[in-house]
């Protein structure tokens, strides 16, 4: 969801609970309002606690995660896809990398915590 979609929502359900019912109407729209985030928080947590057991950049297949990327994932988004915290390689455009057993890899490149790039590296075979 856009920030500004969902603090515009936020505003609009305080104004709209003062207009209804007054201040208990605020309270109650404030109340919806922290619970979204603690949702958000909440899944936020979940996805950084599952990929913390994990090696960093390691994924089971990155030929499976280049077919599932799409540009605009947010980092969090691709960290609960490939349950692994990214292998940094570059601060500007930030860049980070997964790697599967087999060799291959996926860079992915994010401007403004968005995907903006990404590229699947295959490993060389050996010639038979």
């Amino acid at each position: 969801m856009n920030a500004l979609l969902g603090w515009g929502l936020a505003v609009a359900a305080l104004v709209l609970g003062f207009l209804s019912w007054g201040w208990p109407g605020v309270l109650l729209a404030l109340a919806m309002v922290v619970f979204w985030l603690l949702l958000q928080f909440s899944r936020a947590l979940r996805a950084m606690r599952e990929a913390s057991g994990r090696p960093v950049g390691q994924v089971a297949s990155a030929v499976m995660l280049n077919a599932r990327l799409h540009r605009g994932m947010r980092l969090t988004q691709v960290i609960t896809k490939t349950r692994s915290l990214g292998l940094k390689l570059a601060d500007e455009p930030e860049t980070f990398s997964w790697t599967d057993a087999a060799g291959d890899s996926v860079r992915m490149e994010f401007t403004a915590g968005r995907c903006s790039a990404w590229e699947l590296q295959r490993a060389e075979t050996p010639p038979a």
